[in-house]
């Protein structure tokens, strides 16, 4: 039996949002929405959040959410987790961004569940269509192309595949959704390789794993779920969640 657990990493300081886990949306705070939504996912036996922050770990005990102090030298999110797991009994741990308050949980088991069918499958993300041009030139967009056997060749900002030859809708596009399930021996080793060029040119944490040669399943999903990476964001991603049916799923 899989123990499987969540851990959402949390910062203040975010460059493009400054305190955006703190930011409320429909009255509770973003990293409220991501915790309570992950906690709905049956296949979860725990959902913690990782923070360098008092304020964060502050407001996750006024919600309930069991909070994990860790470093505030991390980069990446990835490494935040693979610390804040250290001390916790799991066999797979799924990264959670606390920028995603719309996730679902079925997105959450649709990553899980090729590792719990292939013992050989050390990472997962989970990859959305890119539906617009706009998107798909973002460079908040994480896009990524993915190999015939659905295994991620690479990450980038930038628009990928190029435009050059075929125009924007005559080639399918992908988008990293950051909904992460790592094998634990996979997360620890993460945590001990050296950062890579590509990872610090285009901070991704996935192209750490690639650069080293460890493979990154993509699990494809049509499902709708909105990063909040700007204070425009954040209005949007508002009105969105409003009519949401899983927001009186919530935890009082």
């Amino acid at each position: 039996m899989n123990r499987v657990i969540a851990i959402i990493p949390a910062r203040l300081g975010s460059s493009r949002f400054p305190n955006k886990p703190l930011a409320r949306l429909c009255g509770r705070t973003m990293i409220e929405h991501v915790f309570q939504r992950a906690r709905l996912c049956p296949l979860l036996d725990g959902v913690y959040i990782a923070t360098c922050d008092a304020a964060i770990a502050d407001e996750a005990a006024r919600f309930g959410a069991p909070a994990i102090m860790t470093a505030a030298t991390h980069e990446r999110a990835s490494d935040r987790v693979a610390e804040a797991a250290r001390n916790l009994e799991a066999d797979i741990v799924v990264l959670l961004q606390g920028d995603e308050p719309m996730i679902q949980p079925a997105m959450i088991e649709a990553a899980v569940r090729p590792m719990l069918a292939d013992s050989a499958i050390g990472c997962v993300n989970l990859a959305a269509p890119i539906r617009s041009a706009e998107e798909f030139e973002d460079r908040n967009t994480i896009k990524v192309v993915l190999a015939a056997n659905g295994d991620a060749l690479y990450f980038s900002r930038e628009p990928i595949p190029t435009c050059q030859r075929l125009a924007w809708g005559e080639f399918p596009a992908w988008k990293q959704v950051c909904i992460i399930p790592f094998r634990r021996e996979c997360l620890l080793a993460y945590a001990r390789l050296p950062p890579t060029p590509l990872e610090i040119a285009e901070s991704i944490d996935m192209l750490r794993l690639l650069e080293h040669g460890r493979g990154v399943r993509m699990v494809p999903s049509d499902a709708e779920s909105y990063a909040v990476d700007t204070p425009a964001d954040r209005i949007r991603v508002e009105a969105l969640l409003q009519s949401d049916p899983l927001l009186a799923r919530y935890r009082s």
